[in-house]
């Protein structure tokens, strides 16, 4: 991030899969605001209240509806776009829901990660792929110390798993096909994102907006849970630089972690304290332990390698990620315009990376 300018991106072609979700949404209006040339391929926007129409992304770039696991839509939706990058973030995110559609959650996450492959393979345009995976990816032995990029690949629940394998399939297409073509590829695996516009099922901060917004007392279902929390910009940024480093240099493509440093990994129940203290308003919240499927009690990433090839470091602690994650979504509450309030905080967040 540091030695990245992200003035690379100004006129460049991007496809972006599942720009209608959280962090796509994001991504696409990142990828406006610095210049870029986008094309996203996903499903509907998967909430209520939709993100992808609170941002006004949908006027400014070309956002065609389909299903990953449709490869013939997907391949002539390359050939009309003619990318030169393209951001995989498309898939069926939820632990939880994992577990009770199995068979969607694979067909999607992996069979749509062939399809895509697929498609970068027959597309004489693209330079660079970067698939997006998950911290989850290894397995994991509930160690102290951060899971580095060699660790083992070997996800329990199947949302981990078919992350798992979704980077194995990455692997062996990109030797199998792409490095001779030339097509510059990498995965990342980013730890636990929050930000303003979350509005899934199942994750703490929107669980938290929803039980604020309805006067209730937070429910958090593992408040001792450890997870590596950061702002959902500091990911997208890091995804734009290893994509855009590895465009100009293929030598610098490969598997990153992207997460935030030791201190930055808390408990759940830290994160409530920290998120009501930030919102006020007497916001508080209890330990609702409802059993359910397994998740795992800690997990941590090692960054050394992303932070050694590009000089990357987070830039919003996690007090201040939950801060202004706050103040979005309390200005989503009053009514505020959360196109121009986002591209503020994306503004206030480049200038800190200049």
């Amino acid at each position: 991030m540091d030695t990245f300018d992200f003035s690379f991106y100004k006129g460049k072609k991007v496809l972006v899969t599942g720009h209608t979700g959280f962090k796509g949404s994001w991504l696409c209006r990142l990828l406006l605001k610095l210049g870029a040339e986008v094309t996203g391929y996903a499903l509907e926007p998967p909430t209520q209240p939709d993100l992808f129409q609170l941002l006004d992304v949908e006027s400014q770039m070309h956002s065609v509806t389909g299903d990953i696991r449709d490869l013939e839509k997907m391949k002539q939706v390359f050939a009309e776009a003619q990318p030169e990058i393209v951001l995989h973030l498309a898939a069926q995110p939820i632990v939880r829901e994992s577990y009770k559609n199995p068979v969607y959650t694979y067909e999607t996450n992996v069979m749509g990660t062939v399809n895509i492959l697929e498609a970068v393979r027959q597309c004489k345009s693209v330079k660079s792929f970067l698939n997006v995976t998950t911290d989850k990816v290894y397995r994991n032995n509930e160690w102290e110390w951060g899971y580095r990029e060699t660790d083992e690949l070997d996800g329990y629940d199947p949302y981990s798993n078919s992350k798992s394998c979704s980077e194995l399939v990455t692997h062996s297409y990109e030797k199998a096909f792409l490095k001779e073509l030339g097509i510059a590829v990498s995965t990342a695996r980013a730890g636990n994102v929050i930000g303003g516009g979350d509005f899934a099922a199942d994750r703490i901060v929107p669980d938290c907006v929803r039980a604020i917004a309805d006067g209730k007392k937070i429910a958090v279902r593992n408040p001792h849970s450890t997870r590596p929390y950061q702002h959902v910009l500091e990911p997208l940024g890091a995804y734009l630089m290893i994509a855009g480093s590895q465009y100009e240099d293929a030598f610098r493509a490969g598997a990153y972690n992207v997460g935030p440093g030791d201190d930055d990994c808390i408990t759940t129940g830290t994160l409530a304290d920290l998120f009501c203290e930030a919102w006020g308003e007497g916001a508080s919240w209890e330990n609702l332990c409802q059993g359910g499927p397994h998740e795992a009690n800690f997990l941590k990433l090692d960054c050394s390698r992303i932070r050694s090839t590009f000089g990357w470091k987070p830039h919003w602690q996690v007090k201040e990620a939950i801060s202004q994650t706050v103040k979005w979504y309390q200005a989503w509450l009053d009514g505020d315009d959360m196109a121009a309030f986002t591209d503020r905080q994306i503004e206030e967040y480049l200038t800190q990376n200049r």
